[in-house]
């Protein structure tokens, strides 16, 4: 069983630490048994949450055999980081172990020096200070989060959830995921690359919401989807539906489209043998090749390679 340790620091942020406790703890395989195994864990104690105490249940030992630790955000960006923990992380990152931090649990594990040269993301409002504290590190604040294999960083807030069941996905695959986003009420669709500001809430509900026809466009996305299109179904022209995608989900509707393709294509390869050519054709792509671009791009990887990392799963 894959084994999660979660830190909890003095003054973490309580949502950081609830998400991937919920995540990784309710997360069930296909025959109902645990996919994770979760531990929480501290410095001994009692730790101070702002809002209520806790007592972690475990020191810190378990990250000497964890697969995968969890660095939640902490309220606090001056107080040091332990001695103890940096080096507990140094050494579970020369093992092998995967390391993710939430919202500005990105500055305690830019303490251990391991994200030095990596790209990286936290809450927006911190991205600032944390390229600040840690030049070398490339800062991205509009992502929701950041996947360099073994290190990863989210935003803040609701990003906690997008982080978790991508890590589902990456060790479970889709179905798995996807089972689990309906527990926790949460859509899988929105994918690291995509802006921090998914939606700007309306002071008033006007009806300008783009939800159905983003909703319309995921049921659609393998027919042929111009911007005329798309503009037609929203009842709008096209200068206008630009705007709004731009203000509502900080992307274009073309490039909504090509993602809504990619996440099919993604189910695709983890659950049919179809070649490589068919998918292509049942997600929408011209051709194979422009297919294979389109997924590299948005995936960094192959559709082959993708296929043979998830489909066994």
């Amino acid at each position: 069983m894959h084994r999660v340790a979660i830190v909890a620091l003095e003054g973490v942020v309580p949502f950081d630490l609830a998400v991937p406790c919920e995540t990784f703890g309710r997360t069930l395989l296909a025959d109902g048994s645990p996919a994770y195994e979760v531990k929480v864990c501290g410095l001994g104690g009692t730790v101070d949450t702002g809002i209520f105490e806790l007592r972690p249940p475990f020191d810190l030992s378990p990250l000497e055999h964890a697969d995968t630790i969890v660095l939640p955000g902490v309220a606090d960006l001056d107080r040091p980081v332990p001695r103890e923990l940096v080096l507990a992380l140094r050494k579970a990152a020369e093992r092998g172990a995967r390391l993710a931090s939430v919202c500005t649990g990105a500055f305690v594990l830019a303490a251990t020096g391991l994200l030095a040269g990596r790209r990286a993301t936290t809450h927006w409002l911190s991205a600032a200070e944390l390229a600040r504290r840690h030049p070398a590190i490339d800062v991205d604040p509009s992502v929701l989060f950041v996947d360099n294999g073994r290190l990863l960083t989210s935003a803040g807030a609701a990003a906690a959830m997008d982080l978790c069941l991508h890590l589902v996905r990456r060790d479970h695959g889709a179905a798995v995921a996807a089972a689990t986003a309906r527990i926790a009420v949460m859509p899988l669709v929105r994918d690291g690359g995509q802006a921090q500001f998914i939606v700007h809430p309306s002071a008033v509900d006007d009806g300008e919401s783009l939800a159905p026809v983003l909703h319309w466009i995921e049921e659609n996305a393998q027919r042929p989807l111009s911007l005329d299109v798309i503009a037609r179904r929203a009842a709008m022209s096209r200068r206008t539906l630009s705007r709004r995608f731009r203000e509502q989900t900080g992307t274009t509707p073309a490039q909504w489209v090509t993602q809504a393709r990619i996440r099919r294509a993604q189910q695709l390869l983890e659950t049919t043998a179809h070649p490589i050519e068919r998918v292509a054709d049942l997600v929408g792509f011209a051709s194979a090749s422009t297919f294979r671009a389109q997924f590299h791009n948005t995936l960094g990887t192959s559709p082959q390679a993708y296929r043979r990392s998830f489909r066994a799963r």
